[in-house]
């Protein structure tokens, strides 16, 4: 059984008969994950693209049995989309959603603090766990059904990394984009510790960039839990400090959070870092042959 999300998982689409959330929701569906409606409010009783609308989240779960959920709400409302998602007591809470303001965000996470929903994003590609299901926005034909696990702040990065893997021949077992806003829901360590507890995960792949801590918080972690082998890459290496580079969380602040003091960590955690995007694939490939982190 893969992790958080495979052939059992249901799925409603909040923001459905929005352009973006009719597209992907078409998209998972194609891949084979089960669709089993959406939520507008407003536009409950009726059908979009064949699937049954609700008014709210509570009213799809007890219709469809849904048990995870994914966000494609503007932001001005995503917030209050998360929340309602825990409210109705959905267990795994995916928010694509890019551009939360942060107090939004700060609220949404408070909120959650006290319930047992999981939520990944926001500003996120999504999760996919390959040849059993997809939720998000990420191209299902670039992965492979496999044993290595990936998680990164970066959707483009990935991609690029699940590429260079099934290129090699190299499956994933789950691959998770947790967004690279400053508050996000599932962080490097909640998910290194899914990947290092699942039995069909056997490598990993941590994708980070400069900005905050998480990294290194991360690289202890694994220094002292993780037996499978881990690989990394940090993004803007090059970035100048006070310089955000694309995502809200990815900037170096009063000397800290830069891509030196990361891979220091990393390695010292004895974390093989691959020392460009390019060679992600290969880096991990020389990993997993050398075994556990040494």
């Amino acid at each position: 059984m893969s992790i958080l999300v495979d052939k059992n998982t249901r799925l409603i689409v909040q923001g459905i008969t929005g352009r973006e959330g009719t597209f992907h929701a078409k998209g998972c569906a194609e891949y084979g994950t089960k669709v089993v409606g959406g939520v507008t409010p407003g536009k409950g009783g009726t059908t979009h693209e064949g699937w049954p609308v609700f008014n709210s989240v509570a009213d799809a779960v007890a219709k469809t049995g849904a048990n995870v959920t994914v966000i494609f709400v503007p932001p001005p409302f995503a917030a209050d989309a998360i929340m309602e998602a825990a409210d109705a007591g959905m267990p795994l809470i995916v928010c694509i959603t890019e551009g939360i303001p942060t107090l939004d965000m700060v609220r949404a996470a408070e909120y959650l603090k006290d319930r047992k929903s999981r939520l990944i994003g926001p500003n996120c590609p999504g999760i996919i766990s390959p040849g059993k299901c997809k939720v998000g926005i990420m191209p299902g034909k670039i992965h492979k059904e496999g044993r290595v696990g990936i998680v990164s702040r970066s959707g483009t990065l990935t991609y690029e990394a699940v590429y260079q893997l099934t290129l090699r021949g190299i499956g994933q077992s789950t691959a998770i984009g947790i967004g690279g806003d400053p508050i996000i829901g599932t962080n490097f360590v909640d998910a290194i510790a899914l990947f290092s507890s699942d039995p069909e995960t056997e490598a990993i792949i941590m994708i980070g960039e400069i900005g905050g801590n998480a990294e290194e918080t991360a690289a202890e972690y694994v220094r002292k839990n993780v037996k499978k082998p881990v690989v990394a890459f940090i993004a803007g290496q090059t970035a100048p400090p006070g310089r955000r580079m694309g995502h809200a969380g990815a900037i170096i602040s009063g000397g800290h959070g830069t891509a030196s003091e990361k891979i220091t960590a990393l390695e010292a955690a004895g974390i093989r870092v691959a020392k460009s995007p390019a060679m992600i694939g290969e880096t991990l490939a020389h990993a997993w042959r050398k075994g556990a982190n040494a």
